[in-house]
């Protein structure tokens, strides 16, 4: 290195750096020595040319910082000048311009794909005022490029969404349904009005139908019902099917099932759609909705609440099928007691205390049972069998009273006399909150069975819930909104997503579903629920299909239990490992349980032979999982009775205590 200096080094060490870049030619070689952000640096300067493309650049490269300003005023000439010519050497030089070379032609292929201008992107390569290293600046050009690619793939997903799907075309979709011309009959009426009576003897006498229930008990009640019948003096062929039971005639001429297990394919004279409200159900209403759009029947009777009338009405108009409308009056008055019933002392034979959750019915049931009055128990939790065993008791007179939940407003006709709301506030999933009037109609409607009580009554146990209640029983119900009608997803909606989008996780799939498809009107309107969408963001974590995924999202359990979500997430696993899931009970494991674990086993059986129909290759043990809920609900009501009786010798031990 040469000692010549034609201008010595000073004190100040602008004046060295700027003799420096003179000395060592550097902005001639298109380099600049910067002090800027705490750093001195070296910055590059070149070109690139690609495909007619010139990208001028200025980039700082590898190892482009020199230090930081204190330790470089302390630097002498020479030290300084040897660190710049070891940073700025050809070698260095050319492999910034191959670095940026190589970038330029990444982002102008990957904005190509797309037919965008790659400057939009390349064009900051000149214009940057940083320390940062190239291969920094790089990736930020990059994640631009991938962030603009992202909400581009994101538009054309939705876009071909939209395309793939349109929910004005809905009812087209069901192509039996769509093709025949049907007739809808409406019978609507509060409860106790025999309006399921008239559209159950009209699927009687039709050659062919289907009853369409909300619930297990209801389509179990009225399986019985039509194999009960004799219209032309021949017993009816009848099959049950719910998602977790099929009970197949051979030659079936007429299926009750749950409305969720429509057979959308099978031509019939007559379906009857049972509490056709449930349109506006926040999780269920999607069913409904498919129901009167996909039955394929001649006749179709929607038989529910009043309210639902300008709704059926809408779906009548949009579906272009002709409507009957029968407003039926309740056979039996109901009116409201003058006074609370204040003391349990004051409740009578033919009562049904309500209270809202299993603990308070178990509690009133003690209670109740204290005071020498035996008791039948209803609620949720328990099984249709066993639902069913209970009533039966009261409905025999085994049973004086009847202490439940609002499963007794659906189904289950007994000759309760009057109803008794212990409080009319509800847990609805997130807070505790005063109940409808609706709600509370349909649960006061139980009192007073035609043909058993002259009239129904109706009161609160204490002075608060008979206030609330004399107030919600003259409240006028608002009429079941008639448009924005739900629309589930189906297997085949979102495999034609997947087809459109790529997308095999089920939670973007439901994501798009629910916000990309095309909703013209808004007359039908996507919905999902956020149990299943919880589900989905844990199924993607397996290797599973979408077909897998969906199914497993739909499994009628419970996964706010937690031995039930175990059994769920054990069921995935295996099916994701395609291993066979048989159950192994211990035939005596019941008898060391109690009571809420023998009805958690019950619904865990359930829930398993619904897996069994529709993956019977990986879970085979369809009819022992019957059996046992069977077993297990028999045990449930079996401690029913035990601890009912158990409480009324307590009574007897005790002389009767009072605890009320």
């Amino acid at each position: 290195m040469s000692e010549h200096r034609d201008h010595p080094p000073s004190d100040n060490t602008e004046d060295d750096d700027a003799y420096l870049e003179r000395e060592l030619a550097l902005s001639r070689r298109g380099i600049e020595l910067v002090k800027m952000e705490g750093r001195v640096f070296l910055r590059f300067s070149g070109e690139v040319r690609y495909e007619g493309l010139r990208v001028p650049y200025r980039l700082v490269p590898a190892r482009g910082v020199l230090a930081k300003p204190s330790k470089w005023r302390k630097m002498d000439l020479l030290a300084r000048r040897e660190l710049i010519e070891e940073r700025t050497s050809e070698d260095a030089i050319a492999r910034l311009h191959a670095e940026t070379e190589e970038f330029v032609q990444d982002i102008a292929e990957d904005a190509d794909e797309f037919g965008w201008n790659p400057m939009l992107f390349l064009d900051v390569l000149d214009e940057l005022e940083t320390s940062e290293p190239a291969e920094f600046v790089f990736q930020r050009i990059s994640q631009r490029l991938t962030h603009a690619v992202e909400r581009e793939q994101e538009e054309r997903h939705a876009a071909r969404t939209k395309e793939s799907i349109n929910l004005a075309e809905y009812p087209q979709s069901f192509d039996v349904a769509s093709r025949m011309p049907r007739k809808f009959i409406a019978l609507l009426g509060p409860t106790n009005s025999g309006k399921t009576h008239r559209a159950m003897e009209a699927l009687a006498k039709a050659s062919s139908g289907v009853y369409l229930a909300p619930l297990r008990l209801l389509a179990l009640e009225n399986y019985e019902r039509l194999q009960a019948a004799r219209p032309h003096g021949e017993e009816i062929k009848v099959s049950l099917i719910t998602g977790e039971e099929r009970r197949l005639a051979e030659g079936a001429t007429h299926v009750a099932s749950t409305v969720e297990m429509l057979d959308t394919k099978r031509q019939v004279e007559v379906a009857v759609i049972d509490e056709i409200q449930m349109l506006a159900d926040r999780d269920r209403g999607a069913a409904w909705t498919t129901a009167v759009c996909g039955a394929p029947a001649a006749t179709v009777y929607l038989v529910g609440a009043p309210e639902a009338r300008r709704a059926i009405e809408a779906l009548a108009e949009r579906l272009e099928v002709p409507l009957e409308v029968h407003v039926l009056k309740r056979m039996a008055p109901l009116a409201m007691e003058d006074s609370p019933v204040r003391k349990l002392s004051n409740l009578r034979r033919g009562d049904a205390v309500i209270a809202f959750s299993r603990r308070d019915v178990l509690m009133w049931r003690d209670m109740i049972t204290e005071k020498g009055l035996s008791v039948a128990t209803v609620y949720g939790n328990l099984s249709p069998e066993v639902r069913r065993a209970q009533a039966e008791r009261f409905r025999e007179g085994q049973a004086d009273i009847v202490v439940g939940t609002d499963a007794l407003a659906m189904g289950l006709n007994m000759p309760i006399a009057r109803i008794v709301m212990t409080t009319a506030v509800k847990y609805n999933g997130y807070e505790e909150e005063e109940i409808s009037a609706a709600l509370a109609k349909q649960i006061a409607g139980r009192a007073g069975r035609y043909g058993v009580h002259e009239e129904g009554f109706v009161a609160g146990y204490d002075d608060e819930t008979h206030s609330v209640m004399r107030s919600l029983m003259k409240e006028k119900i608002p009429p079941v909104p008639a448009t924005g009608f739900a629309v589930a997803p189906s297997l085949e909606q979102l495999h034609r997503i997947s087809s459109v989008t790529g997308e095999t996780s089920l939670v973007k799939l439901l994501k798009r579903f629910v916000h990309n498809i095309d909703v013209p009107d808004g007359f039908f309107y996507p919905r999902i629920t956020e149990e299943q969408n919880e589900r989905a963001e844990w199924l993607d974590t397996l290797p599973l299909s979408v077909a897998e995924k969906f199914m497993l999202s739909l499994v009628p359990i419970s996964t706010k239990v937690p031995m039930l979500q175990s059994a769920w997430e054990h069921w995935a696993l295996s099916l994701a490992k395609k291993k066979v899931c048989k159950l192994t009970p211990h035939p005596q494991q019941l008898f060391y349980m109690n009571l809420q674990e023998v009805e958690d086993t019950c619904r865990m059986y359930s829930a398993y032979a619904w897996l069994g129909y529709r993956e019977p290759e990986f879970f085979p043990s369809i009819e022992q999982a019957q059996e046992l809920a069977r077993e297990a609900s028999e045990r449930v009501d079996s401690l029913l009775q035990q601890q009912n009786a158990a409480a009324r010798q307590r009574r007897g031990e005790g002389g009767g205590r009072r605890r009320r």
